[in-house]
């Protein structure tokens, strides 16, 4: 499908429902027409990814989604498909209902669902049970119909939503149609790009029914997706010193290989120059496996000053444990009021003595970091990730990046990007120390707190994608160090698909 100039946007409920008020009276047309529109570009989606199938079962709810699955049956069989249609409900509302009598017009039977019944044949199932509103479980008998389309082995096509995620959050209460393709419609979703709905959506498509871009142009989105970038081509006159110097403070005992992650990192993100203090047995194992990073045994705050004096960026907490060794650095690097990354420990030790940051300051937790810093279960932040991440960052007056799928970071203000890269091969340890070294080293060149998480994010999910074109399973930190440094310099990742 092509690329609308507002697919970025991502819109609340609250937010699309004024936006389909306005578009029926800028279009001028009925809700039904809307319902038609819609009908229209699904099946425009399912013939383009299923184009020999003959045989399709739509399950429709009592709202406006089922009415589109009604139009989208009436639009099918004139196509020449065979339809089956069941309906949770023997009644439908509004311009369903209207949707719904076109269907019966034609000759359509209805099948009403029972619990404790079995799916008709179909070689696709399109899923019109809810639409944007719901945010609860399914009830049981909806919750049983959409366990039997997950496991009936066939394509699921969902319109709109797939039923049971919750449009606001991405999080799914109860259970959740598995769809194959996803098409919404109008505008897109926010909670289409984070947490639960990696599972849930598949192939996501924006159908904008024709909707005039003023209306676009006209809403405030309440976040956008990030977009692929790279820093700027270097001056030919630059020199070590015009990039930065990174501080990487961490490795308690056993540890080293965060620290060193985060500094190797770093380099690879373009600073100039990386120092790393950590425990003085691991200073020769770093050198001899990275010499480009200085690296320095510390024993406490006394040893530490004279690193933080020469650096320009900190990146606290990988492998810093939160025993004395590592308090005691934790207060002194925060005490010299360098802009920093904190990540890791440097995170825990804050939630156990908080304070609000006056320099640039990018946390980059994890949802169970993300509790403790909030003082709440890590459900409630998969709850609603949105909220989570925007509230961390007005508590703490730092840029936050809420680790995860479908990456946020946020600011102060409440602005909000969401990250559309990455997979599960990053699920693995380590990965949160290279992009605690990314975010450090797009700091120390000049990147503002925003825009080196935005950016380190970014090149950070991308780096993974293309690392696991190998295979995501067993795929290593270390992995992504060698696209990072093509992605960063704006490359392609010698001719890979990024």
């Amino acid at each position: 499908m092509p690329i609308h100039p507002y697919s970025r946007d991502l819109h609340t409920v609250g937010q699309l429902r004024v936006m389909e008020r306005a578009a029926l009276a800028a279009l001028g047309i009925s809700g039904q027409e809307l319902m038609r529109r819609a009908a229209s570009a699904a099946l425009s989606s399912l013939r383009r990814h299923w184009p020999q199938l003959q045989q399709i079962c739509i399950h429709c709810g009592p709202g406006n989604n089922g009415g589109d699955g009604f139009l989208l049956g009436v639009l099918a069989r004139e196509a020449g498909l065979q339809v089956e249609l069941v309906a949770l409900s023997a009644a439908a509302h509004g311009d369903a209902a209207l949707a719904r009598a076109a269907w019966e017009a034609g000759g359509g039977k209805v099948q009403l669902w029972d619990i404790d019944g079995v799916l008709p044949a179909a070689e696709l199932h399109v899923d019109a049970l809810y639409g944007i509103g719901l945010n609860r479980a399914p009830e049981p008998a909806a919750a049983r119909l959409i366990e039997q389309i997950n496991h009936s082995g066939r394509p699921v096509l969902a319109l709109d939503v797939p039923s049971g995620l919750n449009t606001d959050s991405g999080d799914c209460p109860g259970v959740a149609i598995r769809a194959s393709v996803t098409v919404t419609f109008i505008a897109g979703k926010r909670g289409l790009h984070t947490g639960r709905a990696a599972d849930q959506v598949g192939v996501l498509e924006l159908a904008t029914l024709g909707v005039p871009d003023s209306l676009y142009a006209a809403t405030s989105p309440d976040a956008q997706l990030l977009v692929a970038a790279a820093l700027p081509p270097r001056p030919r006159y630059a020199n070590k010193g015009d990039n930065g110097h990174v501080l990487v403070i961490g490795g308690e005992h056993g540890m080293a290989g965060a620290a060193r992650l985060a500094g190797e990192s770093a380099l690879r993100a373009g600073a100039g120059l990386v120092s790393v203090a950590t425990r003085a047995g691991h200073v020769f194992a770093l050198n001899a496996a990275r010499p480009e990073l200085m690296a320095h045994g510390v024993d406490g705050p006394q040893t530490l000053m004279p690193l933080l004096e020469r650096a320009s960026v900190l990146a606290l907490g990988p492998g810093l444990g939160q025993a004395s060794w590592g308090h005691a650095l934790w207060l002194t690097a925060l005490d010299a009021n360098k802009p920093l990354v904190l990540d890791a420990d440097g995170l825990n030790l804050l939630a156990r003595e908080p304070r609000r940051f006056t320099v640039p300051a990018v946390m980059t937790p994890h949802p169970g970091e993300a509790a403790r810093l909030l003082g709440v279960a890590t459900r409630e932040i998969e709850r609603d990730r949105f909220a989570a991440a925007r509230e961390l960052a007005k508590r703490y007056a730092a840029v936050v990046v809420l680790k995860g799928v479908g990456s946020l970071v946020a600011d102060p203000d409440g602005r909000l990007d969401v990250c559309p890269w990455g997979n599960p091969g990053m699920a693995s340890g380590g990965m949160g120390d290279l992009l605690t070294g990314v975010v450090a080293a797009l700091l120390a060149q000049g990147c503002s707190a925003w825009r080196a998480a935005c950016l380190g994010v970014g090149l950070h999910a991308r780096a993974g994608d293309l690392a696991a074109q190998r295979g995501e399973r067993g795929l290593l930190a270390s992995d992504l160090l060698a696209p990072l440094r093509e992605l960063g310099n704006g490359m392609s990742g010698c001719g890979r698909d990024t």
